[in-house]
């Protein structure tokens, strides 16, 4: 196993949930990486916007601030560029020279893309277009997209492996799986070479993407009714930041790596009920309402990641009443600051 010690890395849509940890992570094992990003979805710009809903737009503004503080502090660079520039981008990556391309930039939110259709097109499927365009013919070692467990839809069994059939619903799942085929053409016409992550349910520090977990967490602080979409019985792989990040890692570090399509996620898919429980002790008096299940919403469970831990060594260690209780702890700190 090889080490990402002193690689060139671009984090494309680098200044996100996922990207700044992926980052400050990428640097504290020596890496040489950089962040572009627009700053526009969800985060710094769009937050200052008249586009966000009043109520969040301090607290979640301090936590932007703070993944950007971040960033800072380790001497990770910065480079504000929207990806759907295409001789931007290819000027700033050009500048950057990167061995390695990871490819985050997306409307990440299932809801969001199918209400906003061209707006989910533009900067996810352009984007990851001006990426790919980019490093082909370059000295690029490897791409690395992430993609999402939506891609396969309902899943069948309860359980689902990278070789299972792909039917997404919606266009998130649409646009992710699209992706994922237009990186491995890439690969085919161009030999450059790939990994596809599948992540799912994914929770931790300074998300503000609304994700399941960080919505029940902020409710339960305010004390505020959390709504249910069905009857609590719908099982998700929730997934501790840390440990995608640790997966990550791996597929860029280990030869194993290249070419493949990883499901990173805990591999043990829990139910929303689960989840409330666990919460219970750490609030007084949550309040739970049940409303109908969103029919655009696929029946999930278990990502299988057998093959990240024989391929890769991948070792998965937060089991949600491990993370959920580290999250709560972040949010306590934060709230306290703030």
């Amino acid at each position: 196993m090889n080490s990402i010690k002193g690689k060139r890395i671009a984090i494309i849509g680098g200044a996100g949930f996922i990207g700044h940890h992926m980052a400050l992570e990428m640097k504290a094992q020596g890496a040489d990486v950089h962040v572009v990003d627009s700053l526009n979805v969800n985060s710094l710009l769009f937050l200052y916007s008249d586009n966000c809903p009043l109520e969040e737009r301090k607290f979640y503004r301090e936590i932007v601030i703070s993944r950007l503080d971040l960033l800072e502090d380790a001497n990770v660079p910065l480079h504000i560029q929207d990806a759907r520039d295409y001789h931007g981008l290819s000027k700033t990556l050009g500048d950057i020279n990167p061995q390695i391309i990871v490819h985050l930039a997306a409307v990440s939110h299932a809801n969001r893309s199918n209400k906003d259709p061209f707006s989910t097109f533009d900067h996810s499927m352009r984007t990851l277009e001006n990426a790919l365009d980019y490093a082909r013919g370059t000295e690029v070692e490897q791409f690395v997209y992430y993609s999402s467990s939506m891609v396969y839809g309902n899943f069948i069994s309860g359980e689902v492996t990278e070789e299972s059939v792909c039917e997404p619903m919606g266009i998130y799942g649409a646009l992710k799986f699209a992706g994922e085929k237009l990186v491995i053409a890439y690969n085919q016409v161009f030999k450059l070479p790939y990994t596809i992550v599948r992540p799912s349910a994914l929770y931790g520090e300074r998300c503000v993407s609304k994700r399941v977990n960080q919505i029940f967490i902020e409710k339960a602080f305010e004390n505020q009714i959390i709504q249910i979409n069905g009857d609590g019985s719908d099982r998700l792989d929730f997934t501790y930041i840390k440990d995608l990040i640790q997966g990550t890692i791996l597929t860029i570090s280990n030869e194993n790596g290249k070419n493949q399509i990883f499901n990173l996620t805990y591999g043990d898919s829990r139910s929303l009920a689960e989840v409330v429980e666990i919460l219970k002790p750490l609030f007084d008096d949550m309040k739970i309402e049940y409303l109908p299940k969103d029919n655009l919403m696929p029946d999930r469970g278990t990502l299988c990641v057998d093959k990240a831990k024989n391929l890769l060594g991948y070792s998965p260690s937060y089991p949600i009443e491990k993370g959920l209780i580290d999250y709560v702890n972040w949010y306590k700190s934060f709230l306290k600051k703030a």
